[in-house]
């Protein structure tokens, strides 16, 4: 009776985080992915490189940031000091391939890790550890199997190859979320299909620098907030 009791506590916990999760997407709409790799990891000019341009988007108002898994330990050191770090950002690994992936993304204290395509198995390894593991999904069937999983945050990849194959208004209660070439010009189109988020990857950089537009974008929804809390007081 102990251990079922504790596996429905643990289902209880892991609910109430992801309908957190969900519940942030409708104001937070974009995630910034960092892809990573053994030169850049190794590089340390190249991260704090990084570091600043993140600290400066943080600054701006910037929550969401993923970074891709890579199979260094480099990458558990590099992550670890990005959370120590910035301890309010709503950090995340992406590019989750295999266990010892998601292993490593909950021994660093990562708040979600994101697949970059279906893998049930490692779904169900993620929910028995209580960590949110969002779903990659490219044609029907994996977007069924993942619905039927109870999958309730789902990320269609790539985007710009299958958005017209998958209608996601014809899912209630299910967080979907754009990801594959977008830019923040892109964030209005999908938003007004019924996308709560999209992520930006390399198209957040301009000449190694980040795109001016995401500032102007962070600025806005910024000075959005805050004309709302004065109409409130």
């Amino acid at each position: 009776m102990l251990a079922t009791s504790d596996s429905q506590q643990s289902l209880i916990i892991l609910k109430e985080k992801i309908d957190s999760f969900s519940n942030s997407l409708k104001n937070e709409s974009i995630f910034l992915l960092i892809k990573s790799n053994k030169k850049f990891l190794s590089n340390q000019q190249q991260k704090q490189l990084i570091d600043i341009q993140i600290e400066n988007l943080i600054n701006a108002g910037l929550t969401n940031l993923e970074i891709s898994w890579c199979d260094s330990q480099n990458w558990m050191s590099y992550l670890s000091e990005i959370k120590k770090k910035f301890p309010n950002l709503f950090l995340g690994s992406a590019s989750i391939i295999n266990k010892k992936s998601i292993d490593e993304s909950i021994e660093i204290g990562l708040a979600y890790s994101m697949m970059r395509y279906w893998d049930k198995d490692l779904h169900n390894y993620a929910k028995s550890k209580n960590h949110i593991l969002i779903p990659g999904i490219k044609n029907m069937k994996d977007l069924q199997e993942a619905i039927n999983s109870d999958c309730k945050i789902i990320k269609i990849y790539p985007i710009k190859e299958i958005d017209n194959l998958i209608k996601i208004t014809n899912y209630k209660n299910i967080s979907f979320i754009a990801a594959g070439g977008l830019c923040i010009k892109d964030l209005e189109l999908y938003k007004s299909l019924g996308y709560k988020s999209i992520i930006i990857g390399e198209m957040a950089f301009k000449n190694n620098d980040i795109d001016p537009l995401i500032y102007k974008w962070l600025k806005e929804k910024s000075d959005l907030n805050k004309t709302s809390i004065n109409r409130l007081n």
